[in-house]
């Protein structure tokens, strides 16, 4: 039998699980279909798998749990609730979008609500095959999430891009497992470290090759450039809410993964060596090659994409600093926050913008077109989400660029910093051409023919979404010290 402390300490994994099954219980037995009460449920499941974390983090961590499968630590817990908030703010923005869509089907929920037990379980496994499982159940919802409009050509190209570029990539990583584990004997991270340590220096060529395939796999999750072909369609083809989900949880899941194996498995000096400057290379092209594309971008999804890409870079450009001199954990936690708030956001107002019009038209930049005298509340959101993203202060993506950069100088990654500020400066006109388009651009004669509707749940997603922006950008301490746990 678990032990209390176990069950305890898994709270947050489990409650989203039981949260899911119920959704799919009362839409099967109680024939119960409308979209409002499984978003209902969704939202209360998260408040308590929260709340639990909550308790946990004001406690001494429950450390590893499941004979060393799963390691429930601070950082776990703190990405578990960025997970959560960007869960939350799904499920509030994704109500009308399913109604509009011809989509309201209670199962969207429970799928969301796996996914995120899938990423608690990738940030808290010590085992790469508890990571392996934790990857499957994040994958397999987002699969069908991506397709959820079953009716719409571009939503089932999105969905089978997705499903055979992430079944690839899956295999790299169970490949890149079995590797690993027959050079060290072990497939625990703590094993690993330990049988690479034991070596002196010396690094077996099989050890190099399943590290290579295991990073390609976590690579294509986060979008790193050249791993990256997928986003720009499977976004363009998903509902706008699944594909900020997609590009803000996934990519958080994924990081959270990532500083795990390198920090622990690949921490000794031998191997450590050779990962950075892997890292930084993938950093670099994916800062320079998402915001050059970026640019050429007429659709909101896709430039978004792109950002996403090039995003991935400036995240990569702190793993480098963490595997050069140990710091930088902290800033990618406050980053992915910041980050999971202003994409999300972002895809909110694409989604209200992008039902106005049942064709793809509908996310063309030119919609936005004086948008700030049709609708100034949506405009006032999205050019704060844009600002944030080019990092213009007081918005908080300011300062989670600055902690980027700033760690990168420290560990003496200089050359990457100033690539990244580079990139930035590039990523800035393609953000603040949004907001010319709403503010000095006239709207085209047929914008007002369709209105736009706000929902009670858009407004409450969208006022969440920028007090966060503004409230951490002026005020980042209560933000840092979890990331301090986090790191």
């Amino acid at each position: 039998m678990m032990p209390r402390t176990d069950v305890a300490a898994l709270l947050p994994i489990l409650l989203p699980c039981a949260g899911g099954i119920w959704i799919l219980l009362q839409v099967a037995l109680m024939q119960r279909r409308t979209l409002r009460a499984g978003a209902a449920l969704a939202l209360l499941f998260l408040g308590c798998s929260a709340a639990a974390t909550v308790m946990l983090l004001g406690r001494a961590a429950p450390g590893e749990i499941l004979g060393g499968a799963l390691l429930i630590d601070g950082r776990a817990l703190a990405f578990h609730l960025v997970f959560v908030a960007v869960a939350t703010l799904t499920v509030l923005v994704s109500i009308a979008q399913l109604e509009s869509a011809d989509a309201a089907h209670g199962e969207f929920y429970a799928l969301l609500l796996f996914a995120v037990a899938g990423m608690t379980i990738m940030a808290s496994s010590e085992n790469l095959l508890t990571l392996f499982l934790g990857l499957e159940l994040l994958s397999i919802p987002l699969y069908a999430l991506a397709g959820f409009t079953r009716d719409k050509v571009y939503s089932i190209e999105a969905a089978l891009k997705y499903f055979l570029l992430g079944a690839f990539s899956t295999g790299f990583v169970l490949y890149g497992i079995a590797l690993l584990y027959g050079s060290t004997g072990h497939i625990d991270l703590t094993g690993i470290a330990g049988a690479i340590g034991a070596t002196g220096g010396a690094v077996d060529p099989l050890l190099l090759a399943g590290a290579a395939l295991l990073l390609v796999g976590l690579a294509f999750k986060i979008a790193a450039v050249p791993f990256h072909f997928w986003a720009p369609d499977v976004y363009q083809g998903a509902l706008a809410p699944v594909a900020g989900f997609m590009a803000t949880g996934t990519k958080a899941a994924a990081f959270a993964m990532l500083l795990r194996v390198m920090t622990v498995a690949f921490d000794a000096g031998p191997i450590r060596a050779r990962w950075v400057p892997v890292i930084s290379t993938l950093a670099i092209l994916s800062m320079l090659l998402g915001n050059l594309i970026a640019l050429a971008q007429q659709n909101i999804k896709r430039m978004l994409a792109y950002s996403s890409i090039a995003n991935a870079g400036y995240l990569l450009v702190a793993l480098a600093a963490v595997g050069t001199n140990g710091g930088g954990a902290a800033s990618i936690y406050f980053y992915l926050a910041i980050y999971g708030f202003m994409t999300v956001g972002a895809f909110a107002v694409a989604a209200i913008i992008g039902r106005a019009d049942e064709s793809d038209q509908g996310f063309a930049l030119t919609s936005y077109a004086g948008l700030g005298r049709r609708r100034p509340f949506l405009a006032a959101a999205m050019a704060l989400f844009m600002l944030s993203l080019t990092g213009i202060p007081p918005a908080a993506g300011f300062m989670a660029k600055f902690y980027i950069f700033r760690d990168a100088v420290r560990a003496g990654l200089i050359p990457l910093a100033a690539i990244g500020l580079l990139a930035s400066v590039i990523g800035a006109f393609y953000y603040l051409r949004v907001v010319v388009q709403m503010y000095f651009r006239e709207p085209a004669p047929e914008a007002g023919a369709t209105p736009l509707f706000v929902t009670t749940a858009d407004a409450v997603a969208l006022t969440l979404a920028a007090a966060a922006i503004l409230y951490f950008g002026l005020v980042p301490s209560g933000l840092l010290n979890l990331a301090r746990i986090a790191g």
